[in-house]
C-alpha cells in the first residue's frame, strides 16, 4: 500500500511512523514533510503545501497511491478530502462541510445546542461594544473564541475588565474579529481538561484513543496559549467517566451529525472540560491532534494503516486496537520566544543517538540543509516522547530523551505529565 500524508508537522511525521510499523504499506509520502523524513524507513517528501489542492490531488493520481491521510485542519477546510474523493481516491479525512465543526467555532456551537452537546454557555458578537458588555455580565469570566482558524492560539482567558477590554481589541486588529466574523464568547468553565478521539468510517464510529494536552506556554499553566507544549496518554480519565463521555457528547455528535446529513470519516477529537455537572464540550477537531498524536500512536502496536485505511473503505467494526497499556508523555521543544518571536536556523543535536527503548522523538519545525544538518525552522521544534510502567517513568523517559537534544534557545515545559502522575 502506498500512502500519501499531507502535513508538515510532529503529528505527521508520527503518522509516518506508525504507518511504517506495518507490513502491508510499501511507500509512505509525506506533503511538504519536515526534516524528519529523513529517519524514516519508505519515506520519501513532495515538495506540495498543504492548501495546494490541485498539486495534491495530481500528486495522488501520479504517483497511484492507496489512501491519503490529511493531516492539518487547514486542508481541510480547502475542501481537499471533497476533490480527492471526487477523482475516486481513498481518503482519510471529513469532507469540507463535515470540518466545519473545527473550522467555525460557531458552527459547532450551533451544533451543539442544536444537538443538546453539552457545553459552556455562549453567544456571538460582531459588535465590540455589546461583546464587552456580555463579557461584564459575566464579569470576565469568559473564553474568547475567533470563529475561523488560528492554529491554537484564537482562544484568550483573560482575568480582569482590563485584560478583556484589551484582548478585544487585539482580536480586532488581527483580522481574527472583523467585518461580519463574529467571535464566541463563552462562559469559562471550572475543572479538568482532557481530550477524547474517535474514529468514523461514515456509517460506525468507536472511540480510539484519549489524551491531556498542555496548551499554556509555560510551567504552572501561565503564559499564552500555544499549539500545545507537551501531553500524556492515556489521560487520567477513568473507564466510568469514559463512558459518560461517549453517552452525553461522542454519541449525540455522531447522532446530529446523521440527523444533519453529513457523513463523516477520519478522526474526530473532542476537547472536554471536566466539571462537576459532568463532560462539557469545549471545542471539536476535525484531524488528529498536535502533540496528542505524538504520544497516542506509539502505544498502538502494529501501526495506525489497517485503521486509516477501514476506515476509509467502510469497515471500521472489523478493526481491532491492540494497546500497550504503558502510558506515554510528550514533551514539545520550542524554539526561544515561541508562541511569539523567534528565531530559526540552529543546528539541532542528538538527533543521530540511537533511539533509546522507550523514547521516540518525532520532528516538527525542523528542515535537512543542504550539508545534511537538521536545523530549526519553526515554533514547534519537535516532541520527545517517553513509555514506561506508569506516568512517572513515562516523564523520566521523556525528559530524559530531551537531555539529549539541543539546539540555541531551545524552551520546554517540565511539568508535562506531573499534575496527571499525581493522581
Amino acid at each position: 500500500m502506498k500512502v500519501l500524508i499531507v502535513g508538515s508537522g510532529a503529528r505527521e511525521h508520527a503518522l509516518a511512523w506508525s504507518l511504517s510499523q506495518s507490513r502491508d504499506v510499501s511507500s509512505i509520502l509525506i506533503a511538504p514533510g519536515n526534516g524528519g523524513a529523513r529517519y524514516l524507513r519508505l519515506a520519501h517528501r513532495v515538495p506540495i503545501e498543504v492548501t495546494d489542492v490541485t498539486g495534491m490531488v495530481a500528486c495522488a493520481r501520479q504517483e497511484a497511491v492507496d489512501l491519503v491521510v490529511v493531516g492539518p485542519e487547514s486542508a481541510l477546510e480547502t475542501g481537499l478530502v471533497d476533490a480527492l474523493d471526487s477523482e475516486g481516491v481513498a481518503v482519510f479525512g471529513p469532507n469540507r462541510l463535515a470540518a466545519r465543526l473545527e473550522t467555525s467555532k460557531v458552527f459547532a456551537k450551533d451544533f451543539m445546542r442544536r444537538h443538546g452537546v453539552p457545553t459552556a454557555a455562549y453567544q456571538q458578537h460582531i459588535d465590540f461594544e455589546l461583546a464587552l458588555s456580555y463579557c461584564e455580565r459575566l464579569r470576565h469570566n469568559v473564553a474568547l473564541k475567533a470563529d475561523g482558524l488560528a492554529a491554537g492560539k484564537g482562544v484568550i482567558l483573560p482575568r480582569t475588565g482590563a485584560e478583556t477590554f484589551g484582548a478585544l481589541e487585539r482580536l480586532r486588529g488581527s483580522g481574527l474579529w472583523q467585518g461580519d466574523q463574529p467571535l464566541v464568547i463563552e462562559e469559562r468553565l471550572d475543572g479538568w481538561e482532557t481530550s477524547v478521539f474517535a474514529l468514523a468510517d461514515g456509517r460506525d464510529y468507536r472511540i480510539f484513543a484519549h489524551a491531556q494536552d498542555y496548551k499554556r506556554a509555560y510551567d504552572g499553566n501561565e503564559g499564552p496559549n500555544t499549539g500545545g507544549m507537551g501531553a500524556v496518554s492515556p489521560s487520567p480519565l477513568t473507564e466510568a467517566e469514559l463512558a459518560v463521555v461517549e453517552e452525553m457528547v461522542v454519541a449525540p455528535t455522531f447522532a446530529g451529525l446523521a440527523r444533519d446529513g453529513m457523513s463523516y470519516v477520519g478522526i474526530l477529537f473532542f476537547g472536554l472540560m471536566m466539571t462537576r455537572r459532568g463532560p462539557m464540550l469545549l471545542e471539536y477537531n476535525a484531524r488528529f491532534g498536535d502533540p496528542e498524536t505524538q504520544v497516542i500512536l506509539p502505544r498502538l502496536r502494529g501501526g495506525i494503516a489497517e485503521t486509516v485505511r477501514a476506515c476509509a473503505a467502510g469497515r471500521l467494526q472489523e478493526v481491532e486496537f491492540d494497546w500497550d497499556p504503558r502510558p506515554a508523555v510528550g514533551v514539545v521543544m520550542a524554539s526561544g520566544g515561541y508562541p511569539k518571536q523567534y528565531g530559526i536556523g540552529h543546528r539541532i543535536k542528538g538527533l543521530d543517538a540511537e533511539e533509546n527503548v522507550g523514547s521516540f522523538v518525532f520532528l516538527a519545525g525542523a528542515e535537512e540543509t543542504p550539508d545534511g544538518d537538521v536545523v530549526t525552522d519553526g515554533g514547534r521544534v519537535l516532541t520527545a516522547v517517553g513509555l514506561g510502567p506508569d506516568l512517572a517513568s513515562a516523564r523520566v523517559a521523556a525528559y530524559g530523551r530531551v537531555k539529549t537534544l539541543g539546539f540555541e534557545s531551545a524552551e520546554y515545559r517540565s511539568d508535562i505529565g506531573l499534575e496527571a502522575a499525581r493522581r
